[in-house]
């Protein structure tokens, strides 16, 4: 991924206390969200629209509970569908295209920390997560930073997707790996 995809924040800085500050806002909203229920789909568009700061499309659904840790660095299209229990990080960016499902309790987790000990309390790195059209995200499925998740893909149910998917194909297991394309065929 270009480095203009992965951002960096050192702890005690500006820039941190801006993500601490977002965390706090993200909260409160999806506090508030949390408490509705599947019968409340206008109310649960409004506040998620609030929380990325852009409207929502009438045909997006989502089920709570659904938390996420800034929502500013999040993108829904159109005809989009999330299930109960997901869990968004956000920091590096989510790119949801339309017409994607999202099962339930799958986690886009865009941030993490360095390996180096010294450093994992002190920096946080955010990668972008991109889930192209059309796109189907299984039960308990979990999409880790810097990734891509092709045109008409399926990430099986409680895979980990750690690398990017390729167009039309079904992906399982921890780390996922490619199984065959969604017409039936087996990849080259």
């Amino acid at each position: 991924m270009n480095d203009d995809h992965i951002k960096v924040v050192h702890g005690r800085t500006p820039e941190s206390a801006k993500m601490v500050a977002g965390i706090k806002r993200a909260a409160t909203i999806t506090a508030a969200l949390n408490r509705l229920t599947f019968n409340d789909a206008d109310e649960v568009r409004a506040l998620l629209s609030e929380l990325i700061g852009r409207p929502l499309d009438s045909s997006f659904m989502l089920i709570p509970p659904f938390y996420t840790t800034g929502g500013d660095e999040i993108y829904i299209g159109r005809n989009v569908f999330i299930n109960q229990n997901c869990t968004f990080y956000d920091l590096g960016g989510i790119h949801i295209a339309d017409d994607v499902m999202i099962g339930p309790n799958v986690s886009i987790i865009t941030s993490g920390h360095p390996l180096e000990p010294s450093q994992r309390r002190s920096v946080t790195i955010g990668k972008r997560i991109v889930i192209e059209r059309n796109v189907w995200i299984a039960a308990g499925a979990t999409i880790i930073g810097g990734v891509t998740v092709g045109e008409n893909s399926v990430v099986a149910a409680g895979s980990v997707v750690t690398k990017d998917v390729p167009p039309n194909s079904l992906v399982g297991g921890n780390p996922a790996r490619v199984i065959r394309r969604v017409d039936g065929s087996v990849p080259e």
